[in-house]
């Protein structure tokens, strides 16, 4: 599986730490920036994860920024693009199962890196349900 990763400056932090936590897993990871504190705008970073995933360069991709809400609203503009911010392991299970998100937000400012890890091994291991839920997925393409 292949990730692409991307934060503003609001979630650097958190951004490294699911970088480095992917790579000890043995995921491959792609930075897509940010790189440093100077404020920036969030859309530049979402949208270069979401065309990665939209051109099938990439499986799934990870945007982190103070919240996880700037980043989901603006991935969700993107055709084919399911992103959802997540703070818990429920959701993160479910958007999976139910939703088959292919793009994990997060907030930096929200959730903590211990619970993050958790959130990041339950999305990347949940499987989709299909049947059903691939019927109300379709819906929303359409």
């Amino acid at each position: 599986m292949k990730i692409a990763i991307a934060s503003d400056h609001g979630g650097l932090n958190l951004k490294k730490y699911i970088y480095n936590y992917l790579i000890e897993k043995n995921i491959e990871v792609v930075d897509f920036g940010t790189n440093d504190f100077q404020s920036c705008d969030y859309p530049i970073y979402a949208k270069k994860v979401c065309e990665e995933i939209l051109n099938n360069n990439f499986d799934r991709g990870i945007l982190i920024c103070s919240t996880g809400i700037g980043m989901s609203m603006c991935a969700n503009r993107y055709k084919g693009i399911r992103a959802a911010c997540v703070s818990d392991t429920y959701s993160a299970k479910m958007t999976r199962a139910h939703n088959n998100s292919n793009v994990l937000c997060f907030g930096e400012k929200v959730v903590g890196i211990g619970l993050a890890g958790d959130i990041v091994d339950i999305w990347l291991n949940t499987g989709f349900d299909g049947d059903r839920h691939q019927r109300r997925i379709d819906m929303l393409d359409n």
